[in-house]
């Protein structure tokens, strides 16, 4: 008998449009032999659309106001035998839906609450996992309260950083809201944008050498593997948001051309860093590698990361030889396993 899946798309996150592309590319892959299908986007102002208003979204890569409330409609997902919730960023990937379909008793892909909110939120994660003994750059915690009533003192935290510095909203993905501040006078625009879009921001210290951006995904419950290493290559002072969905920005390079102990030990660190955080389904994790040095730190670890058939997470594993749609069955089969 089929499976009956429910793919969540679209959110109330910047990465909105993000989702909606990765959901396309999903529902079209997912074997029909095997499952029965249901797509729902769920608008930027968080109601989940009818089928109708649905297919229009996915369609468009826009999706209309209206709709039903999550909550309203949550109860209707207890038909379904697995739920896909391919959201990216907060209200989604956060843990706030995990929790919901938590109390709905539905299986679904990828970290439960935990996971999901511990990796969202960038300074939670880099305390997961400096206690786990996992490299990262210096970093910084600021504070919107605190940056509003004594501004000299975050002024400071990011000095003793060093410049250049990056500045980044704590929960947000798809690097929204990220700046470079190149210099002292360049920090006070820095920090409004990021606590326009967030209560609490990170700083983060620059490496002496540019790095090499390298990532791996992560493929499991309790008995992950890693994939093979890739590299991100972009024309680019960082990688931002245009240069991440603008066509032609950036290039990747699967497999990485690294040696051969740089590229294990990014996979033995991806997949420490996966139990750290008690991920499970899927992740994708990023370092930053030092070639001057020999340093490789941990950038980030994306528990939903982007899901289109150029994605990096899926090409990834498609160097492993698992194809796209492949992928995407093996992960509805770890949500329903026993976890």
């Amino acid at each position: 008998m089929k499976k009956r899946i429910l793919l969540l798309a679209g959110g109330q996150s910047g990465e909105h449009e993000v989702s909606l592309m990765s959901a396309r590319s999903v529902l079209n892959a997912l074997p029909r032999d095997q499952f029965d299908v249901t797509p729902v986007v769920i608008s930027k102002q968080g109601r989940w659309l009818p089928p109708t208003e649905t297919q229009r979204a996915l369609e468009s890569g826009e999706a209309p106001t209206g709709g039903d409330l999550v909550l309203h409609r949550a109860a209707s997902a207890e038909g379904y035998d697995a739920v896909f919730p391919l959201l990216h960023g907060p209200m989604g990937e956060d843990g706030t839906v995990q929790g919901l379909l938590t109390l709905a008793g539905i299986p679904f892909v990828g970290s439960g609450v935990l996971g999901s909110a511990v990796s969202m939120d960038k300074i939670m994660t880099k305390q997961v996992l400096a206690s786990a003994g996992i490299p990262q750059v210096a970093w910084a915690l600021a504070v919107r309260r605190e940056w509003q009533q004594d501004p000299d003192t975050v002024r400071e935290r990011a000095a003793a950083l060093g410049y250049p510095l990056f500045v980044k909203p704590a929960n947000l993905g798809s690097s929204v809201g990220i700046s470079k501040v190149a210099r002292p006078e360049d920090l006070d625009g820095a920090l409004n944008l990021a606590f326009s879009l967030d209560r609490r921001v990170i700083l983060e210290a620059m490496t002496a050498h540019k790095p090499r951006e390298v990532e791996v995904g992560i493929l499991g419950n309790d008995a992950p593997i890693a994939s093979p290493v890739g590299e991100l290559r972009f024309d680019a002072d960082f990688y931002d948001y245009e240069t991440k969905y603008t066509e032609g920005r950036a290039t990747m390079h699967i497999p990485a051309p690294l040696p051969a102990d740089v590229a294990e030990q990014v996979r033995t660190l991806a997949l420490r860093a996966f139990r750290a955080l008690d991920c499970a389904g899927l992740a994708r994790v990023d370092f930053f590698y030092v070639e001057e040095t020999g340093e490789l730190l941990l950038n980030e670890v994306n528990t939903m990361p982007g899901f289109t058939t150029t994605s990096m997470y899926p090409k990834l594993f498609e160097a492993a030889g698992l194809s796209y749609s492949a992928l995407v069955t093996r992960l509805v089969e770890l949500a329903l396993e026993d976890r």
